[in-house]
């Protein structure tokens, strides 16, 4: 939603200004990371304004180190915020994937270049063709993520921007 990446920019930039501010961890709520985009919004006369690239472009170029904390699902727009943060801690039961393909949309927030180079072109590309979600331990594998947690996922995250 436009708020929610309201949010997630203020907080960034708020963050990056701040100079007692170590690192920032970006988690979602209710034990979900993010599904993503509401496909509604695509064409809703309220669409203008808060596009994600430039959010997930935010997150990237931070100076300080960007932890997700990655519960339940990490899909779409989601998947490409966590893809934008510098480290990605996930949830041992959490899934990850780009479904937008299987409705006739390709990724828009730049996931097509930052999957490929984070887990190689082949793992990438049937990923981002077919709307596959892979479970955390196949995302570990790949180096999708950083670290897999069966415990709470936000107080490891902490754990490790507090170590970064």
């Amino acid at each position: 939603s436009r708020a929610v990446l309201q949010a997630l920019e203020d907080g960034l930039k708020k963050a990056d200004a701040d100079p007692s501010v170590k690192a920032v961890m970006i988690c979602g709520e209710n034990g979900k990371f993010s599904a993503g985009a509401d496909i509604r919004r695509f064409s809703s006369p309220e669409r203008s304004g808060g596009a994600l690239g430039p959010i997930v472009s935010l997150i990237e170029s931070s100076e300080k180190p960007v932890v997700a904390a990655i519960e339940g699902v990490a899909l779409g727009g989601g998947l490409e915020v966590a893809l934008g943060c510098h480290y990605r801690i996930a949830h041992v039961k959490a899934r990850m994937g780009l479904p937008e393909v299987t409705i006739g949309l390709l990724p828009g927030a730049e996931g097509t270049q930052r999957l490929p180079r984070l887990i190689g072109v082949p793992a990438a590309l049937e990923m981002i063709t077919t709307g596959k979600h892979i479970p955390a331990t196949e995302a570990l594998k790949l180096g999708l993520v950083d670290e897999i947690v069966e415990e709470n996922t936000i107080e490891a995250a902490i754990r490790l921007a507090n170590k970064l």
